[in-house]
């Protein structure tokens, strides 16, 4: 590995979001889960969790995925909603999920600077009911269109990037985020050891 390369790894790195993530509810296209890995890595998150039990798991997201993204995005594949939310439960605190309902928030009041876990449904349906009781609270992306809904990997990058707004002004683009343990485990993971 190039010097070069060391010091970009390096950057991307020590930027890092490890309060940050994505839970994919039985998305279909492959192409779909691909889109939010890429916005994923562009703003920071480590990692991805994925919750299939409508349809089998995506063989692309295996150890031997060719996936770019996959590389750099650890992707974390469930069957069981329970085991998959109390996985994320444990390292996020919050969970909220993308659903049109009377009580949701709009995207641009919610604090996305605390750790937080966001839930994204699948292509047709969106956020089952089954998932909605591990949920804190739902929040909407403002729209004034004849079609109030969005692709799930373009809802996701307005997510995302709001995200990294309001992580930017409170400065956590600036300060290494990960754990020492964290940052040890990226580190190995991407072959630059010591």
């Amino acid at each position: 590995m190039t010097e070069e390369r060391v010091q970009k790894l390096m950057a991307v790195l020590q930027k890092r979001q490890p309060g940050l993530t994505v839970v994919l509810e039985n998305v279909f296209d492959p192409h779909n889960i691909s889109a939010v890995l890429r916005t994923c890595d562009a703003v920071g998150v480590a990692e991805v969790y994925v919750l299939t039990t409508r349809m089998a798991p995506h063989k692309f997201l295996g150890a031997k995925s060719s996936s770019s993204a996959n590389k750099w995005v650890q992707v974390h594949s469930f069957t069981d909603a329970d085991a998959c939310f109390a996985a994320v439960r444990a390292r996020y605190g919050r969970i909220f999920t993308t659903q049109l309902s009377a009580d949701a928030v709009p995207l641009y009041e919610m604090n996305l600077v605390d750790p937080v876990a966001l839930v994204f449904g699948n292509e047709h349906s969106g956020v089952s009911e089954d998932v909605l009781p591990y949920a804190d609270g739902n929040f909407v992306i403002p729209q004034v269109g004849i079609i109030q809904s969005l692709n799930i990997s373009v809802a996701c990058a307005v997510t995302l990037y709001e995200a990294f707004r309001q992580k930017s002004a409170a400065g956590h683009y600036t300060q290494q985020q990960l754990s020492q343990k964290q940052y040890q485990t990226l580190r190995k993971a991407w072959g630059l050891y010591e």
